[in-house]
């Protein structure tokens, strides 16, 4: 049986694999680059975009990079800029096989189509500075455990550089058999998040027994009064726990605001009305017996330590990104978030935490 990708006829294996044959091209890497044979479905140089006319599901995807004559350096992202594969080396003539479950949805970034619902089906993109893929396998996954993220502009996937969200660097962590399902949505707060069909309630229909659920709110609740932010927590904690999922909170990463050396009560979520979002959230955690990560303590300690100065390449600069802001991260900061985040997962032996590489 074939199917069709991008015009070429792809047979399936009798398991149902769909698998993209490779030629490796010969010669030096920058001679060969442009004849190159590349796997179905793929096309381009630097970088190599491959797309896979699939539905929405989750899907385990097994890729080989180098091969080539030559030594190469390749990344891989997947739909809306989710890192998957960090700048990875090969030696000349070298292959080196990576497999992931990834997450496919319509649109594909962010669920309310901000920055751009992209394309139906999985697209990937190897980059680098001298991209080389031999071989990409799809197939549907069978039941992985799914960690659903639901959150603001700091967490979501950001189609567009240089803002960053933290949920799409955590996924190169995360191996085969877990997958990341980014819900999180810019300028989302608590309410607007919990009352918008496309947001919690879409989510919510697909959680199965044991998935977990990251929620993390904040940043946009500047106005939101302790008993109201309190009741919107519960809310989603009781309905997730309904479908016999695995609630998690998340305390929101402080803002860039410094007095002096020391972050100010705005950096660290005291909103407009005086509530102290992160306490609050700490507190729902120990009424409702759900885990807490303290996203706001560890990401404090980072920027504090680093300092007013050197903390601002967590941030998006003017300089390097050509605007500046104290709330979104640059991609090296949504990775370094990430990895705190990463951190308690594995501190607090989380569901997540057996699936971390």
């Amino acid at each position: 049986m074939t199917v069709t990708v991008q015009g070429r006829g792809v047979r399936l294996g009798a398991a149902g694999l769909l698998t993209l044959a490779t030629l490796v091209g010969a010669g030096a890497a920058h001679a060969d680059a442009a004849t190159r044979a590349l796997p179905a479905g793929c096309s381009g140089t630097s970088p190599i975009k491959c797309h896979y006319a699939v539905a929405p599901g989750n899907y385990d995807v097994t890729v080989s990079v180098g091969g080539a004559a030559s030594a190469g350096q390749t990344e891989m992202w997947v739909e809306a800029r989710r890192l998957m594969l960090p700048a990875t080396r090969t030696a000349a003539g070298a292959v080196a096989t990576y497999s992931f479950t990834v997450n496919v949805r319509q649109p594909e970034g962010q669920p309310t189509g901000q920055g751009g619902t992209g394309n139906p089906g999985l697209d990937i993109r190897f980059a680098g500075t001298d991209p080389q893929v031999s071989a990409v396998s799809v197939k549907p996954a069978s039941q992985p455990l799914v960690a659903y993220l639901a959150g603001d502009s700091t967490v979501c996937d950001q189609p567009a550089a240089p803002y960053t969200g933290w949920g799409q660097m955590i996924t190169p962590a995360v191996g085969p058999g877990a997958v990341i399902a980014n819900y999180a949505d810019s300028g989302e707060s608590s309410s607007s998040f919990l009352s918008n069909s496309a947001l919690f309630r879409a989510l919510l229909s697909k959680v199965r027994a044991n998935d977990a659920v990251f929620i993390q709110f904040g940043h946009n609740d500047k106005q939101t009064s302790a008993s109201a932010f309190r009741s919107n927590l519960t809310s989603m904690i009781t309905q997730v726990r309904a479908k016999g999922g695995v609630p998690v909170l998340v305390t929101p990463p402080v803002r860039r605001l410094f007095d002096g050396n020391r972050l100010t009560a705005t950096a660290l979520h005291v909103n407009g009305v005086g509530v102290d979002l992160p306490a609050q959230t700490r507190a729902v955690g120990t009424a409702q017996k759900v885990p807490v990560i303290d996203l706001t303590a560890k990401s404090r300690t980072l920027v504090e330590s680093l300092g007013p100065s050197a903390s601002a390449q967590l941030f998006l600069r003017s300089s390097v990104d050509g605007v500046t802001d104290n709330t979104h991260f640059s991609q090296y900061g949504a990775t370094q978030i990430g990895g705190l985040v990463l951190q308690s997962i594995r501190e607090q032996r989380l569901p997540l935490a057996a699936y971390l590489r």
